[in-house]
């Protein structure tokens, strides 16, 4: 899928690097959407707990099949969608009695394609998922689960993919887009190959307009503020306020280490994204 440069019709249109894919122009299965509050960034007591979120466009969300329970059913691929949710497309499969779901559109799928789920072994084509342990190592995967039967949650995003390294004494370690190495279960599934639509990276926003679409608001630097609203804030001419830099509420934003020794998933990582090994 080649990116391509939109024919400018504004000033700002001259840096709009678009991907050029072929997708359905159907409305999306209205059996398989659901309108979903929108939280802009709030909790349940109406607070900001992530900022910068609000507005953007209306959509609907798409319930994907992220658990893959129909067993031994082939199901065809009838058409690919844009999900305007996250940067992967949607395949969208058809099953014999006619019932139909949404799964991430996997490279080098094709419409009329036919997509298995299984216990067993089966053709090694992508798109199909089976559990770990009926997989050779070294083979790429995407959609993997990190405990069997509760979903995929592992790389879901476009052009992502996990490397199946090695598998003993019931856990399989998977290497990660970052180069972390972690365990999970041997039975967890995965669907064979990688995410589709790896050239959404080369893409360009091209205009702020385009980030308030999305629900993404402006972002004000810490050193533009007064003191009173951020420690980096105030100061005659430019400075940082003489401290290093931080958050509005003094956590350490460059380099300090957030994530906490006693966390139970520790054990399960065997190296981390920077090459360290954890004991």
């Amino acid at each position: 899928m080649p990116v391509v440069q939109q024919k400018p019709v504004t000033p700002s249109g001259r840096f709009y690097f678009k991907n050029k894919v072929e997708l359905s122009d159907k409305r999306p299965e209205k059996s398989l959407t659901k309108g979903v509050h929108r939280k802009k960034g709030r909790n349940a007591y109406g607070r900001i707990t992530s900022r910068r979120r609000g507005g953007g466009h209306k959509r609907l969300y798409r319930q994907i099949d992220f658990r893959r329970q129909r067993l031994d059913e082939t199901a065809t691929v009838i058409a690919f969608e844009y999900d305007p949710n996250r940067t992967a497309h949607l395949a969208l499969l058809e099953y014999s009695d006619g019932e139909k779901a949404y799964i991430l559109a996997p490279a080098d799928l094709n419409v009329g394609d036919t997509v298995l789920s299984s216990n067993d072994k089966i053709d090694f084509e992508p798109g199909n998922c089976l559990p770990l342990n009926m997989l050779p190592m070294g083979t790429k995967v995407h959609c993997v689960e990190m405990l069997p039967g509760a979903g995929a949650v592992i790389a879901r995003s476009a052009g992502s993919e996990v490397r199946l390294v090695s598998i003993d004494g019931g856990q399989a370690s998977l290497k990660m887009p970052s180069g972390e190495i972690r365990l999970v279960k041997e039975n967890c599934r995965a669907t064979i190959g990688s995410v589709g639509n790896a050239s959404h990276q080369k893409s360009t926003i091209g205009k702020a307009g385009r980030n308030r679409w999305k629900g993404r608001r402006p972002r004000v630097r810490g050193v533009a503020m007064n003191p009173v609203d951020h420690p980096m804030g105030g100061g005659e001419g430019r400075t940082s306020g003489g401290g290093h830099p931080s958050s509005p509420w003094g956590q350490l934003s460059k380099g300090f280490p957030t994530r906490k020794k006693s966390k139970p998933s520790n054990s399960q990582i065997l190296v981390r994204r920077n090459g360290r090994r954890l004991k």
